[in-house]
């Protein structure tokens, strides 16, 4: 496995291994609480996370199987490299607040307890895709967004916003426990 692989799954476990730490000994009722009623509970950034990376599962299940090619636009789109590092800073930005491009990605209100182990578990079988992913060449490869048909970049690109993704989202997350009015 190439460094640059090896580093984009170092920091998703390290992502998830520091939600386990501050979210594991949460509470349903905590896991749950909002801010306020437009707000996003712990449990609504953790589970919008998992149900974003499963509108990938299809790419990555091509990338195995082997042979996928650029469409058309992926190769000749003009706004790749600006979509991407576009979503990158965006997400890196936690003063802009982002709505979720999909209703697919917006979470329910009410979450299982178990949200931080699925997590775990959802972040632990993404890597092992990225893994999978090792021999293309991440700049060549191109993705189409699964929200925005437009909306290009590539797959070098697509890892970093993951893990920029995460991050923002676990930022949020900390954000709703140190809020006033968190249960204890």
């Amino acid at each position: 496995m190439d460094a640059r692989i090896a580093g984009i799954t170092k920091d998703l476990s390290e992502v998830a291994a520091d939600a386990h730490e501050h979210f594991g000994p949460l509470s349903a009722e905590q896991l749950n609480w909002k801010p306020a009623e437009e707000s996003w509970s712990v449990a609504q950034c953790l589970d919008h996370l998992i149900r974003t990376n499963h509108e990938f599962d299809a790419e990555f299940e091509r990338f195995k199987a082997g042979g996928r090619e650029n469409s058309f636009w992926e190769n000749y789109s003009p706004f790749t490299g600006w979509f991407g590092r576009f979503l990158i800073n965006a997400s890196k930005n936690d003063s802009k607040k982002i709505k979720a491009p999909s209703k697919r990605i917006v979470p329910p209100s009410n979450i299982d307890a178990d949200i931080v182990e699925r997590f775990v578990d959802d972040f632990a079988a993404i890597n092992l895709k990225i893994e999978a992913c090792a021999g293309l060449d991440r700049e060549k490869t191109v993705l189409t967004s699964p929200f925005l048909k437009v909306m290009t970049y590539k797959l070098d690109d697509a890892f970093t916003l993951l893990v920029e993704h995460t991050r923002r989202h676990i930022r949020q997350a900390k954000r709703v426990t140190d809020a006033a009015g968190f249960p204890k």
